[in-house]
């Protein structure tokens, strides 16, 4: 059904296709055509053509569904629905990995995490892989990082290549929205400070990640998360996800595995999710912030904007919390492609996109050619045209221990396969028909009606892996976490 949200981002965007037939508008489309067919045809002059600032923001656990102009009225984004009132909002797209470290890396490369080195967190990118940010200085680019890094350092001062690091403060200790707080203000110090190039600028903000506290409970931090997101006296509470409910045959592994909260009751969920959604309030408004000052600097025609996050939360479907699993809950993301009066307007709920797509896209636009190793498909084509042809299926992995190897999941048009590793035994596998049950509720790998359905999906991650060159790259082992003990497991990342 088609929110109301999304017939204002409809009409908005028509609006402003009216008002690009002024002069201005078309000599900046004109000079964006420009650089497209002087980056295609590798033609330079003495004065090569503008290329569009580009900015990068990122959130931390944040779901694909958690936005209001995606029809969620449990929350009020007004400033993601601002951003994808002026570009495409897919909803079809996964990160390559549901865990920090993995999906911020693959991220910054167009890699997968088995590819790269990154099976697990605080973990470094390998040695000879180019990051996002060395491809835009190389380019002319003034590049700069604000925020999360977490390869291997959380928050480091200096470090990631190619990028000018403004950090001014670590997490520890702190509230998420104060961390997000001081890379906002130093963001906005940079967007501020005159330059002759054009910029790329990450901003990578921590919330909602510090729904983690009140589902680990093992935090100094707890009290005060309850005290600034825990629902007043008398507000309605959101409902339990319908997913909920555990079905009678789901396989031990997702009981060994799921996060343990034996002693919450229903209305202990329903605070939880309530909690999350104020969290992603939070840190709208601080994206809210950063959209204001592009437009006060007056870039908002001359910048590309992505958004997205590492990964989702499971937010109680299949009673899950946290990540580290391959339902939608925490393996979809949101990823919005915008750039005022140039990207059409809509929500793409046909495509399947990837995490590694985000590098391919932002060097399509800024006619940089990425390196001929990314795995990740420009999203140009689509967002310009969306009967453009476009991929099949999206994977994403998992890592264990090494012994035990990694887990998979391939997205299709219409199913999703996950194959779950243990040691010395055969895998677990699950087969989910999204359209008739986007609840995944229904394992149909074991149903004898859909062996061919199931056998075509082994084949597509079989040639996966051996395209990836996964087979041949061993699981690293993780590195042991410098935080002090009460802070790991749910309080970590």
């Amino acid at each position: 059904m088609t929110t109301r949200l999304e017939q204002l981002a409809r009409q908005e965007a028509n609006a402003k296709r009216r008002h690009c037939l002024n002069w201005r508008s078309g000599w900046n489309a004109l000079m964006g055509i420009l650089a497209w067919s002087a980056a295609a045809a590798g033609w330079t002059g003495a004065e090569p053509p503008r290329r569009p600032n580009i900015l990068v923001i990122t959130t931390d656990q944040q779901r694909v569904d958690a936005a209001s102009v995606v029809g969620n009225r449990w929350l009020k984004t007004p400033n993601l629905d601002r951003l994808a009132s002026r570009g495409v909002y897919f909803t079809k797209s996964y990160c390559s990995y549901p865990l920090c470290s993995p999906s911020r890396a693959s991220l910054h490369t167009g890699r997968f995490p088995h590819e790269i080195g990154v099976d697990h967190n605080n973990m470094a990118i390998r040695g000879g892989i180019p990051v996002s940010g060395e491809l835009f200085q190389d380019a002319g680019y003034d590049a700069a990082y604000a925020g999360k890094w977490h390869c291997p350092t959380v928050y480091p001062t200096e470090g990631i290549p190619g990028f000018r690091v403004l950090n001014r403060t670590t997490r520890q200790g702190k509230l998420a929205r104060d961390v997000d707080a001081a890379t906002i203000e130093a963001a906005i110090d940079f967007l501020k400070q005159p330059r002759k190039k054009p910029f790329y600028l990450v901003v990578s903000l921590i919330n909602p990640h510090d729904i983690c506290l009140p589902a680990g409970e093992s935090s100094p931090l707890v009290e005060q998360i309850w005290q600034r997101y825990g629902p007043p006296a008398g507000v309605e509470l959101p409902p339990l996800p319908p997913n909920f409910q555990l079905p009678g045959d789901e396989p031990e592994w997702l009981g060994q595995r799921r996060p343990k909260h034996p002693d919450w009751d229903e209305s202990q969920w329903r605070r939880y999710i309530y909690a999350y959604y104020r969290m992603v309030e939070d840190v709208d408004a601080q994206i809210g912030q950063l959209l204001d000052v592009v437009g006060e600097i007056g870039a908002q025609k001359d910048t590309l904007i992505v958004f997205t996050s590492d990964h989702g939360e499971g937010l109680g479907c299949h009673q899950w919390t946290g990540k580290m699993m391959f339902f939608d809950a925490e393996a979809a993301v949101p990823l919005i492609v915008s750039w005022e009066g140039v990207t059409p307007t809509r929500i793409d709920r046909e495509h399947l996109v990837s995490t590694v797509d985000v590098l391919p896209t932002i060097c399509d636009y800024a006619g940089i050619s990425p390196p001929a190793d990314v795995r990740g498909q420009s999203l140009r084509p689509i967002v310009e045209n969306p009967k453009a042809p476009w991929r099949d299926y999206v994977v994403s992995e998992i890592a264990h221990a090494p012994a035990i190897g990694r887990s998979f999941m391939v997205r299709t048009a219409q199913y999703k396969y996950i194959r779950l590793a243990q040691a010395n035994r055969n895998p677990v596998e699950l087969l989910f028909d999204m359209k008739s049950d986007p609840a995944e509720l229904k394992n149909l790998a074991g149903n004898t009606d859909m062996q061919g359905v199931l056998q075509e999906h082994r084949r597509i991650l079989e040639q996966w892996r051996e395209s990836t060159g996964e087979k041949t790259s061993p699981v690293q082992p993780a590195p042991k976490s410098a935080r002090p003990q009460k802070q790991r497991a749910k309080t970590a990342n």
